[in-house]
């Protein structure tokens, strides 16, 4: 019987599977180990140490930018994930409309269109607002990564819900329980894990995000990925790459949650 085919058994796959895993995860394994450099250089190995760490511990514009980043990325993902929920809900739990499709395509935008376009335009709209009323806060900031994070929250949200037996919800309903108690009690409690996932993965795209930051920050409002920028176009030190291997660490660990969550099966 003729086997299918199947591309681990081409010619050539395993070493081809190695190279791109040594030129993906080679630069990424020197940034940590050269961040416990004790010299100054980022290429010369001149012992270990934990300078570094302690300095970027230290710097006080480091300790600025990471809160800025994190509160902008919890508002961010709070956000986008609450507008998502409530795409998912309209998108998967409604009788097909017209337009529905639109609307797909429009909640994943972000996802197709360029992200510098949308940092061009969202730069052009907050720049007519900053003029009209003077504010220069950074409730821009968040408006422009909650509108960039809500693809990343709908779609596992969407895929919890398309996963869930509709049994439970219409038991709920032939006994006369209304649609918010259905939700409440039903729906959200099965939907959580995918919430959770959503809001994570939202966080993390926040957390490394700098194009639409460069673009939309006002002075002074320079998050962690963007500070380093900065950094990095005048001295490259090896706190750079401890900094990098912190926001490494703490994105791999969300990033791990969110499958986790998003493997969860419905007891």
């Amino acid at each position: 019987m003729a086997r299918g085919f199947d591309v681990r058994r081409q010619t050539g796959f395993n070493t081809i599977a190695i190279c791109c895993f040594i030129l993906l995860y080679a630069p990424i394994i020197l940034i940590v180990v050269y961040s416990f450099n004790k010299g100054n250089s980022i290429a010369i190995w001149e012992g270990f140490s934990w300078r570094w760490y302690i300095s970027a511990w230290d710097n006080e514009k480091v300790q600025a930018a990471t809160i800025r980043s994190v509160v902008i990325a919890f508002w961010a993902s709070m956000l986008s994930t609450f507008a998502a929920v409530l795409a998912a809900l309209a998108t998967t739990r409604t009788k097909p409309w017209r337009g529905q499709s639109f609307i797909f395509a429009m909640i994943n935008q972000p996802l197709m269109v360029p992200e510098i376009v949308t940092a061009v335009s969202l730069l052009i709209v907050f720049a007519s607002i900053k003029v009209a009323t003077g504010y220069t806060g950074l409730g821009y900031l968040v408006i422009a990564h909650t509108a960039f994070c809500i693809p990343f929250a709908y779609m596992p949200i969407r895929a919890r819900l398309q996963g869930m037996d509709l049994t439970l919800e219409q038991a709920a309903s032939d006994l006369y329980a209304t649609p918010w108690q259905t939700f409440r009690r039903v729906t959200l409690p099965q939907l959580t894990p995918g919430i959770l996932a959503g809001a994570m993965l939202a966080f993390v795209i926040s957390l490394d995000d700098v194009v639409i930051t460069e673009f939309v920050k006002s002075a002074g409002q320079d998050t962690l990925p963007t500070y380093m920028l900065g950094q990095l176009r005048r001295v490259v030190t090896p706190e750079i790459n401890a900094i990098s291997t912190v926001l490494l660490a703490f994105s791999v660990l969300l990033v791990t949650g969110f499958f986790l969550l998003s493997r969860t099966r419905k007891q």
